[in-house]
């Protein structure tokens, strides 16, 4: 009912807006004297004409005099003549102007409800707020407002702080995104989602800059997964920025060392490594062969039985794990020797591969830290003893 009330009040002010220049047309021709007022002035000064004449003929006046009367009388006629068409054209301007009234009042409003009805939707009811929020389906907007409310009630709800902080990213609103991915790690702990998001948010504040406490926090991201090339990218960007050109050389130059040949990165970090005074990185060798599947192997495995596909993978990992003990340097060989036995289920066969990897590579380095990572998330934990429910595939 309101919503109608509101209509209707801007469908009237519209049409007041529109109507107004025809109003005061009408206003003016209506203060001026009526159209037969004006006839009869003109009536009254050809009379007076016609009276000189009389006048002069009958010797009453002279020539002269009778010349200056009529020109006087004349003058008014003409005046008044002139007065009288315009009365004319006002009578023909106010019937344009109710035309122009009827116009403006009826053709907007018809034309709006046209529109309602064929477009809109007017026998839907209305839906609250509260209802919309219970049912916010795709509206991010929505969803937004949803998670607002229930943090303005649990503010100690680190999982929805963690969820709100990357969508606020995206929304442009980087201040409310770093309050969250702090209170996020405040209240749920830290992690390098979290840092990493936290160190980017500052960056877009900051137009691109990374600033100290955004070098930081990615500093944070690298040393929960070393492996993160976003973060060890940005934090040797940070270096960079602040005219630490030797740290920022060598934060590169390790980046692009375990960077791929064909990763879409590698031109850059070497751009920034010439950029800081050193020269750029080849490409990374390729890993030794450990015995893994190609991809022959693969598709010849599509054609046998479960029983002997299983036997052949198990074989494969056999192989590679032979091999390991000739070649136990190789880092990349340990995390897939682990990784594979937890696929196939095996989990002791993971964790004396685990356990044997980081003898290879202490905890304390990078490599180390990948084998804690993969541990940790295939269901081992950091010292290699199988965690609650086993190893997951």
């Amino acid at each position: 009912m309101y919503l109608w009330i509101v209509l209707a009040l801007l469908t009237a002010a519209v049409a007041v807006a529109l109507l107004l220049p025809f109003a005061r047309s009408a206003s003016a021709a209506a203060s001026g004297v009526s159209n037969s007022t004006r006839a009869s002035e003109v009536e009254v000064y050809r009379d007076q004409l016609r009276e000189i004449d009389r006048d002069r003929e009958g010797g009453l006046i002279s020539g002269e005099e009778a010349e200056n009367a009529r020109a006087e009388v004349g003058r008014r006629l003409i005046s008044a003549a002139a007065e009288n068409d315009a009365d004319k054209n006002g009578g023909t301007g106010a019937g344009k102007h109710r035309i122009a009234t009827a116009l403006v009042t009826v053709v907007p409003p018809a034309l709006g409800l046209c529109l309602y009805l064929s477009l809109g939707n007017p026998g839907i009811p209305d839906q609250p707020l509260q209802a919309r929020l219970e049912n916010p389906g795709n509206n991010i907007a929505l969803l937004v407002t949803k998670v607002e409310r229930h943090l303005a009630e649990n503010p100690t709800d680190g999982a929805g702080w963690d969820i709100l902080a990357p969508i606020y990213l995206r929304l442009d609103r980087a201040g409310d995104a770093e309050l969250a991915y702090r209170n996020a790690i405040r209240f749920i702990g830290p992690s390098n989602a979290r840092y990493s998001g936290l160190g980017e948010t500052l960056v877009v504040a900051n137009d691109g800059i990374v600033t100290e406490a955004a070098r930081q926090a990615f500093e944070q991201a690298v040393k929960l997964d070393p492996a993160d090339p976003r973060s060890r990218f940005y934090a040797a960007l940070g270096l960079e920025q602040g005219g630490r050109k030797d740290e920022a050389r060598a934060a590169f130059e390790e980046l692009a060392s375990a960077t791929p040949a064909d990763a879409p990165w590698k031109g850059l970090l070497n751009e920034h490594i010439v950029k800081n005074g050193g020269t750029p990185v080849a490409a990374m060798p390729a890993a030794p062969s450990l015995g893994g599947p190609t991809q022959e192997d693969v598709a010849a495995a599509q054609d046998l039985s479960q029983g002997d596909r299983k036997a052949m993978i198990a074989g494969m990992v056999d192989s590679l794990a032979a091999k390991l003990k000739d070649e136990p340097d190789n880092i990349e060989g340990w995390l897939r020797l682990v990784r594979s036995y937890a696929v196939l289920g095996d989990e002791a066969k993971a964790r004396d591969a685990l356990s044997t990897g980081l003898a290879q590579f202490p905890p304390d380095g990078n490599d180390g830290k990948r084998l804690l990572a993969l541990g940790k998330d295939i269901g081992l934990d950091a010292d290699a003893s199988p965690a609650p429910g086993g190893a997951r595939p």
